[in-house]
């Protein structure tokens, strides 16, 4: 069982950057990450710039669903740990390197196939993309992510100790850089205590900068 589940859309910046912070963190206090989905997609089905092929947010989330599809069948093939290297070369070429604003958003995907052969999978991943077998299982992950905080989140959402006594999940945190080293283990156990305190529902600023992927 693992000691943190991580459920991500891998088009999401924000996600993108806790994410970091997460690894960060697994690696110093060797912690095993599930590597799960929420589809933003699915969670805003019911919007209308998902429904309108111009919206570029519409245009982003279905390129996000085609990434969970390979996600999805990247780990019933060859396990979670191949899910989380293809989420590092997606995040890395989406966000890192600003592909999502100047080739998702302007229909062009051929991100997604250099990303799963970046992360050592082959054909039949590439193939899951286009598959929509594959949206019911990303469907059911998205509604076990949002039943453990409520459906009013988004992406990321992170629960500690999953399936013990100890179990506990937020949306977020979001935050604009990635903490490295002692910062980012102080972080985390502050924000693990915080997940733990009964009837703690929220704490926001809604002041932002742009998201730092340095």
């Amino acid at each position: 069982m693992a000691d943190i589940d991580f459920f991500f859309d891998p088009v999401c910046p924000w996600a993108w950057v806790t994410s970091r912070w997460v690894v960060e963190v697994a690696e110093q206090r060797g912690y095993d990450v599930e590597w799960r989905y929420i589809c933003l997609r699915i969670v805003n089905e019911d919007k209308a710039f998902e429904q309108d092929p111009t919206s570029p947010y519409g245009r982003v989330h279905g390129a996000g669903r085609m990434m969970l599809r390979a996600a999805a069948a990247a780990k019933v093939t060859h396990g979670n740990e191949a899910v989380g290297r293809l989420y590092t070369e997606l995040g890395t070429r989406l966000h890192q390197q600003g592909r999502s604003a100047s080739e998702i958003r302007e229909g062009n995907f051929s991100l997604i196939d250099e990303a799963i052969a970046a992360a050592g999978l082959g054909a039949d991943i590439s193939a899951a993309v286009d598959d929509e077998k594959w949206d019911e299982v990303l469907r059911e992950e998205t509604a076990v992510a949002l039943s453990r905080t409520g459906t009013d989140v988004g992406t990321p959402i992170i629960t500690f100790a999953p399936g013990t006594m100890d179990e506990a999940s937020f949306f977020g945190p979001v935050i604009n850089r990635i903490p490295r080293g002692e910062e980012a283990v102080e972080i985390w156990d502050l924000v693990e205590r915080l997940a733990r305190v009964p009837g703690l529902y929220e704490l926001k600023r809604t002041n932002r900068v742009r998201p730092d992927f340095s």
